[in-house]
Protein backbone atom coordinates (compact mmCIF):
# COMPACT_ATOMS: atom_id res chain seq x y z
CA UNK A 1 0.00 0.00 0.00
CA UNK A 2 1.15 3.42 -1.29
CA UNK A 3 0.03 6.39 2.06
CA UNK A 4 0.36 10.10 0.47
CA UNK A 5 0.11 12.94 2.46
CA UNK A 6 2.29 14.41 5.02
CA UNK A 7 0.07 13.50 7.93
CA UNK A 8 -0.27 9.95 6.62
CA UNK A 9 2.79 9.48 6.24
CA UNK A 10 4.39 10.90 9.43
CA UNK A 11 2.17 8.95 11.55
CA UNK A 12 2.80 5.37 9.13
CA UNK A 13 6.33 6.11 10.49
CA UNK A 14 5.17 6.60 13.71
CA UNK A 15 2.41 3.57 14.15
CA UNK A 16 3.03 -0.01 13.76
CA UNK A 17 3.19 -0.68 10.48
CA UNK A 18 6.37 -1.24 8.50
CA UNK A 19 7.15 1.86 6.31
CA UNK A 20 9.56 -0.19 3.71
CA UNK A 21 10.06 3.20 1.33
CA UNK A 22 9.59 7.00 1.62
CA UNK A 23 9.42 9.04 -1.37
CA UNK A 24 9.58 13.33 -0.68
CA UNK A 25 9.52 16.01 -2.85
CA UNK A 26 12.00 18.91 -2.65
CA UNK A 27 9.95 20.86 -0.04
CA UNK A 28 8.66 18.03 1.90
CA UNK A 29 12.33 16.47 2.20
CA UNK A 30 13.83 18.86 4.47
CA UNK A 31 11.04 18.90 7.03
CA UNK A 32 12.16 17.96 10.82
CA UNK A 33 9.94 14.89 11.33
CA UNK A 34 11.74 13.22 7.80
CA UNK A 35 15.37 13.77 9.76
CA UNK A 36 16.95 10.40 10.04
CA UNK A 37 14.85 8.73 7.39
CA UNK A 38 16.06 7.06 4.29
CA UNK A 39 13.87 9.18 2.06
CA UNK A 40 14.09 8.72 -1.67
CA UNK A 41 13.81 12.23 -3.41
CA UNK A 42 11.77 12.76 -6.54
CA UNK A 43 12.53 15.60 -8.67
CA UNK A 44 8.59 16.49 -9.59
CA UNK A 45 4.79 16.04 -8.14
CA UNK A 46 4.09 14.58 -11.58
CA UNK A 47 5.98 11.42 -10.15
CA UNK A 48 4.70 11.31 -6.92
CA UNK A 49 1.52 11.55 -8.37
CA UNK A 50 2.11 8.36 -10.26
CA UNK A 51 3.90 6.59 -7.81
CA UNK A 52 0.76 6.77 -5.40
CA UNK A 53 -2.41 7.81 -7.57
CA UNK A 54 -3.09 10.80 -6.25
CA UNK A 55 -2.51 14.72 -6.86
CA UNK A 56 -2.69 14.70 -2.95
CA UNK A 57 0.39 13.78 -1.91
CA UNK A 58 1.77 16.93 -0.57
CA UNK A 59 4.90 16.20 -1.70
CA UNK A 60 5.43 12.50 0.31
CA UNK A 61 4.44 9.17 -0.04
CA UNK A 62 5.25 5.63 1.47
CA UNK A 63 5.24 1.97 1.17
CA UNK A 64 3.60 0.83 3.80
CA UNK A 65 3.09 -2.80 4.94
CA UNK A 66 -0.62 -3.70 5.02
CA UNK A 67 -3.52 -2.78 7.70
CA UNK A 68 -4.15 -4.92 10.01
CA UNK A 69 -7.98 -5.52 11.43
CA UNK A 70 -8.60 -5.11 15.41
CA UNK A 71 -10.53 -8.84 16.46
CA UNK A 72 -14.36 -7.41 17.60
CA UNK A 73 -13.30 -9.12 20.80
CA UNK A 74 -10.77 -6.47 21.18
CA UNK A 75 -12.89 -3.76 21.10
CA UNK A 76 -15.68 -4.76 23.47
CA UNK A 77 -12.64 -5.95 26.58
CA UNK A 78 -11.89 -3.39 28.49
CA UNK A 79 -13.45 -0.89 30.97
CA UNK A 80 -16.52 1.04 29.49
CA UNK A 81 -15.20 1.38 26.24
CA UNK A 82 -16.90 3.55 23.57
CA UNK A 83 -17.33 1.58 20.45
CA UNK A 84 -18.34 3.31 17.10
CA UNK A 85 -19.86 1.29 14.42
CA UNK A 86 -20.65 1.98 11.05
CA UNK A 87 -23.44 0.80 8.98
CA UNK A 88 -22.08 0.58 5.03
CA UNK A 89 -20.89 3.94 5.00
CA UNK A 90 -19.20 4.20 1.81
CA UNK A 91 -17.38 7.61 1.47
CA UNK A 92 -13.40 7.15 2.18
CA UNK A 93 -13.67 10.89 3.14
CA UNK A 94 -16.60 10.59 5.54
CA UNK A 95 -14.43 7.15 7.17
CA UNK A 96 -11.11 8.80 7.04
CA UNK A 97 -12.89 11.99 8.86
CA UNK A 98 -14.63 9.40 11.60
CA UNK A 99 -11.66 7.69 12.42
CA UNK A 100 -10.08 10.74 13.27
CA UNK A 101 -12.50 12.31 15.67
CA UNK A 102 -12.18 8.39 17.09
CA UNK A 103 -8.73 8.30 17.67
CA UNK A 104 -9.14 12.30 18.76
CA UNK A 105 -11.53 11.31 21.63
CA UNK A 106 -9.75 8.22 23.16
CA UNK A 107 -12.43 5.93 21.74
CA UNK A 108 -11.72 1.97 21.54
CA UNK A 109 -12.33 1.11 18.41
CA UNK A 110 -14.39 1.73 14.82
CA UNK A 111 -16.69 -1.34 13.52
CA UNK A 112 -17.40 -0.91 9.91
CA UNK A 113 -18.83 -4.41 7.72
CA UNK A 114 -16.95 -6.68 5.37
CA UNK A 115 -19.25 -5.45 2.20
CA UNK A 116 -20.71 -2.40 1.10
CA UNK A 117 -18.31 -0.27 3.16
CA UNK A 118 -15.62 1.83 2.87
CA UNK A 119 -12.40 -0.14 3.95
CA UNK A 120 -8.67 1.41 5.12
CA UNK A 121 -7.33 2.89 2.04
CA UNK A 122 -4.44 5.39 1.32
CA UNK A 123 -7.50 7.43 0.55
CA UNK A 124 -9.16 7.08 3.68
CA UNK A 125 -5.27 7.29 5.55
CA UNK A 126 -4.93 11.00 4.43
CA UNK A 127 -8.38 11.79 4.96
CA UNK A 128 -7.88 10.84 8.54
CA UNK A 129 -4.78 12.50 8.74
CA UNK A 130 -3.18 9.09 9.86
CA UNK A 131 -5.58 8.36 12.91
CA UNK A 132 -5.86 4.85 11.26
CA UNK A 133 -2.50 4.19 12.62
CA UNK A 134 -3.07 4.19 16.70
CA UNK A 135 -6.86 3.00 15.78
CA UNK A 136 -8.47 0.00 16.48
CA UNK A 137 -10.45 -1.20 13.46
CA UNK A 138 -12.59 -4.53 13.39
CA UNK A 139 -14.49 -5.71 10.32
CA UNK A 140 -17.30 -7.63 10.64
CA UNK A 141 -19.11 -10.03 8.45
CA UNK A 142 -22.67 -9.00 9.59
CA UNK A 143 -23.24 -5.17 11.85
CA UNK A 144 -26.30 -6.75 13.48
CA UNK A 145 -24.69 -9.98 14.81
CA UNK A 146 -21.69 -7.90 16.55
CA UNK A 147 -24.57 -5.48 18.20
CA UNK A 148 -26.26 -8.72 19.36
CA UNK A 149 -22.54 -9.83 20.54
CA UNK A 150 -21.54 -6.36 22.44
CA UNK A 151 -25.13 -6.81 24.28
CA UNK A 152 -24.31 -10.22 25.74
CA UNK A 153 -20.89 -8.73 26.48
CA UNK A 154 -22.74 -6.17 28.48
CA UNK A 155 -22.34 -2.99 26.33
CA UNK A 156 -25.47 -0.87 25.26
CA UNK A 157 -25.97 -0.11 21.66
CA UNK A 158 -27.47 3.77 20.58
CA UNK A 159 -28.31 3.86 16.89
CA UNK A 160 -28.36 7.51 15.27
CA UNK A 161 -31.65 8.56 13.76
CA UNK A 162 -33.26 11.14 12.26
CA UNK A 163 -36.80 9.82 13.30
CA UNK A 164 -35.96 9.01 16.78
CA UNK A 165 -38.03 10.68 19.56
CA UNK A 166 -35.33 10.68 22.16
CA UNK A 167 -32.67 13.38 22.10
CA UNK A 168 -28.80 12.26 21.72
CA UNK A 169 -27.96 13.80 25.22
CA UNK A 170 -31.24 12.02 27.20
CA UNK A 171 -29.29 9.02 28.04
CA UNK A 172 -26.69 9.32 30.48
CA UNK A 173 -24.56 6.31 28.46
CA UNK A 174 -22.82 4.67 31.45
CA UNK A 175 -20.62 1.39 30.91
CA UNK A 176 -19.70 -0.11 27.65
CA UNK A 177 -21.19 1.97 24.49
CA UNK A 178 -21.59 1.34 21.06
CA UNK A 179 -22.91 3.80 18.85
CA UNK A 180 -24.20 2.94 15.78
CA UNK A 181 -24.66 5.16 12.68
CA UNK A 182 -25.95 5.03 9.28
CA UNK A 183 -24.85 4.99 5.53
CA UNK A 184 -24.81 8.36 3.80
CA UNK A 185 -28.60 8.95 2.44
CA UNK A 186 -30.03 5.90 3.54
CA UNK A 187 -29.50 6.07 7.60
CA UNK A 188 -29.19 2.29 9.69
CA UNK A 189 -30.72 -0.36 7.65
CA UNK A 190 -33.68 -1.62 9.61
CA UNK A 191 -32.13 -5.21 10.83
CA UNK A 192 -29.53 -2.67 12.28
CA UNK A 193 -31.82 -0.25 13.84
CA UNK A 194 -34.10 -3.15 15.31
CA UNK A 195 -30.56 -4.72 17.02
CA UNK A 196 -30.05 -1.56 18.83
CA UNK A 197 -31.20 -1.03 22.63
CA UNK A 198 -32.25 2.92 21.30
CA UNK A 199 -32.39 5.18 19.05
CA UNK A 200 -31.53 9.08 19.23
CA UNK A 201 -31.94 12.01 17.41
CA UNK A 202 -29.45 15.17 16.91
CA UNK A 203 -31.89 18.05 16.72
CA UNK A 204 -31.70 20.07 13.62
CA UNK A 205 -32.60 23.57 13.32
CA UNK A 206 -32.16 24.96 9.70
CA UNK A 207 -33.65 23.74 6.93
CA UNK A 208 -31.33 20.84 6.15
CA UNK A 209 -32.59 17.79 7.59
CA UNK A 210 -29.75 16.20 8.69
CA UNK A 211 -25.48 16.24 9.53
CA UNK A 212 -23.13 14.45 7.33
CA UNK A 213 -22.45 11.34 8.57
CA UNK A 214 -18.58 12.57 9.58
CA UNK A 215 -20.14 15.12 11.58
CA UNK A 216 -22.60 13.31 13.14
CA UNK A 217 -20.17 11.02 14.64
CA UNK A 218 -18.24 13.97 15.85
CA UNK A 219 -21.62 15.48 18.04
CA UNK A 220 -22.38 12.14 19.02
CA UNK A 221 -19.22 11.18 20.34
CA UNK A 222 -18.47 14.32 22.36
CA UNK A 223 -21.59 14.44 23.72
CA UNK A 224 -21.73 11.08 24.95
CA UNK A 225 -18.11 11.61 26.68
CA UNK A 226 -19.78 15.05 27.98
CA UNK A 227 -22.65 13.02 29.51
CA UNK A 228 -20.11 10.59 30.82
CA UNK A 229 -17.97 13.01 32.62
CA UNK A 230 -15.15 12.88 30.47
CA UNK A 231 -15.44 16.46 29.04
Amino acid sequence: MIVYGRNAVREALRGPRTVSRVWAGEGAAGEDWLDGIDARRVSSAAELERLCGSPGHQGVCAEVSDYEYAGEDALLAGSDPLVLALDEVQDPQNLGAICRTAEAAGVAGVVIPRHRSAEVTPAVCKASAGAVEHLRIARVRNLADFLGAAKEAGLWCYGASAEASVGYLEPDYRGGVVCVLGSEGRGLRPRVAAACDQLVAIPVAGRVGSLNVSAAAAVLVYGILHRRGGS
